[in-house]
C-alpha cells in the first residue's frame, strides 16, 4: 500500500499544506482536489520522491520511499502536467526514449501498438512539434499502456484530451485498478470511473466553508 502520514508542504514562508495523510490500497485511485495554489502538484512531486516535505513520512509497502529509492522507482509510473516530451523526436521516439529512462525498455512493436491504440495512428513517425496538444498528451499517456509499474501518479491527465480520449483514459484507468493498481491523480474535470474504489483528499479549506 502507498501511505501517508503529517505530510508538511512550504513555499518560501508560506505552508501549502500541514498534516495531511492518506492510505491507499491496491485497486484504489486518490483523487487530490483543491484550489489552484493549495499544493496539489507539490503533494505529487512529493510522493514521488521529487521533494522532501518539510516533516512528515511517506511509506511504500510499508517502507519509507527514501530508504528505497531505486526500488521504488522502478514500481512508480509519473505523468506531469506537461507532456515531458522532447519536440524534435517522433511519437515513437519520445515513447521509447521515456520508457527506457525508467529502466522498462519496449521494442517497436509494444511502441507502435501503444501509440495506435491510445489514438495516434499513422502519426507515430512524425515530428512531435507538429502534434496538436492534446496529440502531444497522448504520447506521454501511451507511457500508460506498456507500463508495468503498480503505482500511477498523474497529474492533470485529461488536460486537451477530446471527449474521445477522456472515455479512452478512463477506460485505461479502470482496467489498471482491476488488475490491483494504485492511481493518484489531480483534475478539474469530471471524470467516471468504472472499476476500482474511488477516494478523495482535499487540500485547503472544505469547498463549503465560509470566507
Amino acid at each position: 500500500m502507498l501511505e501517508a502520514e503529517g505530510l508538511v508542504c512550504e513555499r518560501g514562508d508560506r505552508i501549502l499544506f500541514a498534516n495531511v495523510g492518506f492510505r491507499l490500497n491496491a485497486g484504489e485511485l486518490l483523487h487530490v482536489k483543491g484550489v489552484n495554489g493549495s499544493g496539489k502538484t507539490s503533494l505529487l512531486r512529493m510522493l514521488c520522491g521529487l521533494v522532501a516535505p518539510a516533516a512528515g513520512e511517506i511509506r511504500w509497502r510499508g517502507e519509507n520511499i527514501r530508504k528505497q529509492k531505486e526500488e521504488y522507482n522502478r514500481e512508480l509510473l509519473y505523468i506531469g502536467h506537461q507532456a515531458g516530451i522532447k519536440a524534435e523526436l517522433t511519437a515513437l521516439e519520445n515513447l521509447k526514449l521515456s520508457c527506457a529512462l525508467n529502466d522498462a525498455g519496449i521494442d517497436d512493436d509494444q511502441a507502435w501498438r501503444a501509440l495506435g491504440d491510445i489514438g495516434l495512428g499513422g502519426r507515430e513517425e512524425l515530428p512531435s512539434k507538429v502534434l496538436s496538444q492534446g496529440q502531444q498528451r497522448r504520447v506521454a499517456l501511451a507511457r500508460m499502456l506498456v507500463s508495468r509499474a503498480p503505482l500511477w501518479i498523474l497529474d492533470e491527465p485529461f488536460t486537451a484530451l477530446d471527449v474521445k480520449a477522456v472515455a479512452q483514459l478512463e477506460q485505461v484507468l479502470g482496467a489498471h485498478l482491476q488488475q490491483g493498481g494504485y492511481i493518484v491523480l489531480t483534475t478539474h474535470q469530471n471524470f467516471t470511473l468504472s472499476q476500482g474504489r474511488l477516494r478523495m483528499l482535499h487540500l485547503g479549506p472544505s469547498p463549503e466553508s465560509g470566507p
